[in-house]
C-alpha cells in the first residue's frame, strides 16, 4: 500500500511539473494536438500508479518523452507557419455582413442551432446582432457586434435547414401555415430556407441558401415568451 502511495506522489509531482513547463496555453486554450497530448499523458500516468508490477521509471520516461514531443511541435508551430495551419487548423469566419456562411459552418460539422448557442455564449441573442462571427482554431467562438442592431427580446429558431421547429412555432402562438405565408411573401420556398428566427416582437431573421440574410417584421400579437 505504501509503495502505491509513493508511486502516486512521484507521478503526481512529475505531471504538475510537466504541465507547468508546457505553459498556460496548454491549460486554458488547448489546440487539438495539445488535447491529444494531455489525454495520452493522463493515460500514461494511470498505468504505473495502478499497476505496481510496472517499473515506475517506464511511466516517467514515457511522460517525459511526450513532453519533449510537445516542445518540438511547439517550436515547429512558431517557426513554420504552414505547420501551424496543418496541425491546429485555421479560424473559420462563419458570420459575415452578408449573413451566415453555410459552407464554413458545415465544414465545422455544425448547424445553425449550434451557431445560435455559440452566439448566446458570446453574450448576444440574435443572429443580426453579430457582424462577424469566427470559430477560432481551438474551438472558441469570437463575435464582433453589429452596432446598428440592438437585441430587444429573445429570438427562437422557427426554420432550421428547410424544416420547421414545431415546439418553437407553437411558442409563437402561430402555426406552420402562418410562417409558410410569411415565406411566400418574401419569395422564399421552405426547402431553400437555411434559417428563420423571430422574437416575441415579430422581428425576423431570414436567410436562404446562397443568399444574403433579410430582416423584417411580422405581427405575432402574442405575449413575450
Amino acid at each position: 500500500m505504501a509503495l502505491i502511495v509513493i508511486r502516486t506522489v512521484i507521478i503526481f509531482v512529475t505531471l504538475v511539473l510537466i504541465m507547468r513547463l508546457m505553459g498556460k496555453r496548454q491549460i486554458g486554450e488547448m489546440q487539438p494536438f495539445e488535447l491529444v497530448i494531455t489525454l495520452i499523458i493522463a493515460d500514461l500516468a494511470c498505468i504505473p500508479m495502478a499497476d505496481s508490477t510496472i517499473p515506475l521509471l517506464y511511466g516517467v520516461v514515457a511522460i517525459l518523452s511526450i513532453f519533449v514531443l510537445h516542445q518540438i511541435i511547439c517550436l515547429l508551430d512558431l517557426k513554420w507557419k504552414p505547420f501551424k495551419a496543418i496541425l491546429s487548423g485555421q479560424p473559420s469566419i462563419v458570420i459575415t455582413p452578408k449573413g451566415i456562411d453555410v459552407y464554413r459552418l458545415r465544414q465545422n460539422n455544425m448547424d445553425v442551432s449550434d451557431l445560435i448557442e455559440s452566439i448566446r455564449g458570446a453574450g448576444y441573442f440574435s443572429l443580426a446582432a453579430v457582424k462577424y462571427g469566427i470559430y477560432e482554431s481551438n474551438g472558441q467562438f469570437s463575435a464582433l457586434p453589429n452596432e446598428n442592431f440592438q437585441d430587444t427580446s429573445l429570438p427562437v429558431l422557427i426554420v432550421n435547414n428547410g424544416q420547421f421547429d414545431s415546439k418553437n412555432v407553437a411558442l409563437t402562438g402561430k402555426d406552420e401555415a402562418f410562417f409558410r405565408s410569411v415565406l411566400r411573401e418574401r419569395g422564399a420556398a421552405l426547402k431553400d430556407v437555411f434559417v428563420l428566427t423571430t422574437d416575441s416582437e415579430g422581428n425576423c431573421y431570414l436567410q436562404e441558401n446562397g443568399k444574403e440574410y433579410q430582416i423584417f417584421r411580422v405581427e405575432l400579437g402574442g405575449q413575450p415568451w
